[in-house]
């Protein structure tokens, strides 16, 4: 039997390593289809139309779950969470980088016609047709509930809660997205900021309310010590809130 020469197998052997050296940096250079970035593009554009659908959701579990009475992690909650994750979803997205996870984005538009075609249609559809014209008469519909909750001695409170928070979806959206602060810390920025107005803004106009149920309370000869201590609380819910802080640390 005929041997092969040891030269020629020590060079068929480089050319074995070499071929095989190659190969990963060439798959490495490879550059990313044109398709696939414009799918990202796509579900990265949809994320407010997904954020104004969320908080419209929102809206509806306001009312099932009781309208004044929600739990933490409840419905309402998760859906408002949901809301400020995919308006910062972009920049929650860097996270990845400092993982050493190298996941560039892509820029600018959606070059593929049908793909951005669809983009354009869905956000349409949502901000026009759900938010324009669904909302206010969903809204309208929890009104006239508020009105049959009264009839049967229920009160209508919860349904006239839910009613405005629908019909103020794109102004709490609009909110949102000012609180946007564009840094990998901008899901937590806007939850802080929100915060921040239900407490500075929105609590102050509920102990208002609350005191005018208590004076209606006193005038009908109704108990109105509790409505008058929900007041107090709710104008020192920042007080009380540094006051748990203060005590656990």
């Amino acid at each position: 039997m005929r041997r092969q020469p040891a030269d020629s197998i020590k060079e068929g052997d480089g050319c074995l390593q070499n071929s095989t050296a190659i190969e990963p940096s060439r798959l490495r250079r490879m550059p990313t289809p044109q398709l696939l970035n414009d799918v990202i593009s796509l579900l990265l554009l949809l994320a407010p139309s997904a954020a104004l659908v969320s908080l419209v959701l929102a809206g509806v579990t306001l009312r099932r779950e009781g309208g004044t009475v929600f739990a933490i992690g409840g419905g309402f909650t998760k859906w408002m969470f949901w809301a400020v994750v995919f308006l910062t979803l972009q920049p929650l997205l860097t996270w990845f980088s400092s993982f050493g996870i190298n996941m560039p984005l892509p820029g600018g538009g959606i070059s593929t016609p049908w793909l951005a075609s669809i983009q354009s249609d869905v956000a349409s559809f949502v901000t026009n047709f759900v938010v324009g014209r669904i909302v206010p008469t969903l809204a309208a519909f929890f009104v006239l509930r508020a009105i049959l909750d009264t009839a049967s001695g229920e009160h209508p409170l919860p349904s006239i809660i839910a009613a405005m928070f629908l019909l103020g979806t794109q102004t709490t959206f609009n909110l949102i997205q000012s609180y946007n602060t564009q840094t990998k810390y901008a899901t937590a920025d806007v939850l802080d900021s929100l915060w921040n107005h239900l407490a500075g803004t929105i609590m102050p106009i509920a102990a208002v309310l609350a005191l005018v149920g208590a004076i209606l309370n006193f005038a009908t000869r109704k108990p109105f010590t509790r409505l008058i201590a929900v007041a107090l609380a709710l104008l020192c819910v920042s007080g009380i809130w540094k006051l748990v802080v203060a005590m656990v640390s």
